[in-house]
């Protein structure tokens, strides 16, 4: 049965279930870090260790869904199974998160913290490794891949900022009881709720919407009889192509970068900047319009001068336009804070940063599914969800890291607990900036260094696909 090319609305449905995961990954870091320590009173670096202890566990779950995943038995072949497993368990966890039982101990809440952030984790690989794996399934051509990451990108990008933005604009806002509105506690447990049922129906609408392409996806290998020492021979082979372990290196960087980069941003929103929540909500939805452009952009530039050229010069002029506004806030060059200025140029820098960021993520994960047929040609097996779920393990693990340094960072520089923004020494915010910038340039240049090691080009995926062709 011949493969139908995916057509508009397959992508849409396709994309459509990161909203999901872009929700988890939003709260997780714009709101779990400030709501946990500020809100409830838990120490930063309890935080922190929580944060990286669930994103651990869990990524170590994630080679599994992945082995899983590949060799699945069921009607309903490899994938769609779990993405429909994993719908309530998803939306159950994620609004217990944020409604803790009252009067626990720090002890106590430490580890109903860490524990639901576990089952969580745990829950969204079961959707996002398997779905994440039908991109080579769904398509082998090289610039179609790209479109179809574009729109997973979008919605997960999306989705999860137009929740970020309901939760201040609808459940953050200021009350007589609490003037800080990302200090009330009863608005985050109403958040927890709403996004809970989002992320349900994201997952089952997405689904459901590419259940008909079942038939003509890649069949699993024949079953065989479970054996641990095969099972860790084959995962070793896989995971040992030459163009993972590039890209394998990237993102152990970029992800430490921006687990960092995502802790600390309403950090710096509300202290640094010293926004109110309906800026912090205004300047989010320039993120909306970064994601479109970056839908567009990211197949663009990658047709043009290939994946990885595009990856490295896009990654570049994002490190270049990200930390800018900060660097020239300490040299005295940015608008002072509540000045009429402020939000304006806040706004274009956030606007082209973060539109170069999503470009270059959604190529480089274009990157990874042309490894599936180059791995392929030397094991003879198709491992899309080993592949997938490896970059989701170093991800998450090195993320952790990097939200776990994020509050060393807080503690190392004095930061208080229980600030309210204008009431924090200045030296204290300056030493925010001044620590901060230069970690973030130099993970993500090495980042840059692994990416250009990356040796599958247009003509070898093609070659690729040509011998494998041969051999069938």
């Amino acid at each position: 049965m011949s493969r139908p090319a995916p057509t508009l609305s397959t992508k849409l449905f396709y994309g459509f279930g990161s909203v999901a995961f872009g929700v988890k990954d939003q709260g997780f870091a714009f709101l779990l870090l400030l709501y946990y320590n500020q809100v409830l009173g838990m120490p930063e670096k309890w935080v922190g260790l929580g944060i990286m202890i669930a994103l651990i566990a869990d990524a170590f779950l994630d080679p599994i869904v992945g082995y899983v995943s590949d060799n699945l038995h069921t009607r309903w072949g490899r994938r769609h199974p779990l993405m429909y497993l994993s719908a309530i368990p998803v939306a159950v966890s994620y609004r217990f998160l944020w409604s803790p039982p009252e009067g626990l101990s720090h002890g106590e809440l430490f580890a109903y913290f860490v524990g639901l952030s576990i089952l969580i984790r745990g829950f969204i690989s079961l959707y996002e490794v398997p779905s994440s794996s039908l991109v080579p399934e769904l398509t082998t051509h090289y610039d179609e891949r790209t479109s179809l990451l574009g729109f997973r990108f979008f919605f997960g990008w999306c989705g999860g900022l137009a929740m970020a933005i309901v939760a201040f604009q609808v459940f953050l806002q200021p009350t007589a009881d609490h003037p800080v509105g990302v200090l009330n506690a009863d608005g985050y447990r109403q958040y927890g709720l709403a996004a809970a049922v989002v992320m349900a129906c994201a997952i089952l609408i997405s689904a459901i919407g590419t259940h008909s392409y079942i038939p003509h996806l890649r069949k699993p290998p024949p079953k065989q009889p479970f054996d641990l020492r095969r099972t860790f021979r084959e995962l070793g082979e896989t995971l040992a192509n030459r163009s993972f372990l590039s890209l394998f290196g990237a993102m152990i960087f970029s992800s430490m970068a921006g687990g960092l980069m995502a802790a600390l941003n309403i950090y710096f929103n509300t202290f640094f900047w010293e926004l109110t929540s309906d800026q912090m909500s205004v300047l989010l939805l320039t993120s909306f319009v970064s994601a479109t452009i970056a839908l567009a952009l990211a197949p663009r530039v990658s047709a043009a001068i290939g994946k990885k050229a595009a990856a490295v010069w896009i990654a570049l002029a994002a490190i270049v336009l990200g930390p800018a506004p900060v660097v020239l806030r300490l040299l005295g060059w940015f608008p002072e804070n509540h000045s009429a200025g402020l939000m304006p140029a806040l706004l274009v820098t956030n606007l082209f940063a973060l539109t170069l960021t999503i470009a270059s993520s959604i190529v480089s994960s274009s990157m990874i599914a042309d490894i599936v047929e180059d791995s392929e040609l030397t094991t003879g097996r198709r491992s899309e969800g080993t592949f997938f779920a490896a970059m989701s393990f170093v991800q998450k693990t090195v993320g952790g890291f990097g939200i776990f340094t994020s509050t060393v960072l807080l503690g190392v520089i004095g930061f208080p607990q229980g600030a309210k923004p204008g009431e924090v020494s200045p030296d204290v915010v300056r030493s925010l900036g001044v620590v901060y910038t230069p970690m973030i340039v130099a993970l993500y240049l090495v980042s840059i260094a692994f990416l250009a090691l990356y040796p599958i080009s247009r003509a070898k995926h093609e070659e690729n696909l040509r011998r494998l062709a041969e051999s069938a």
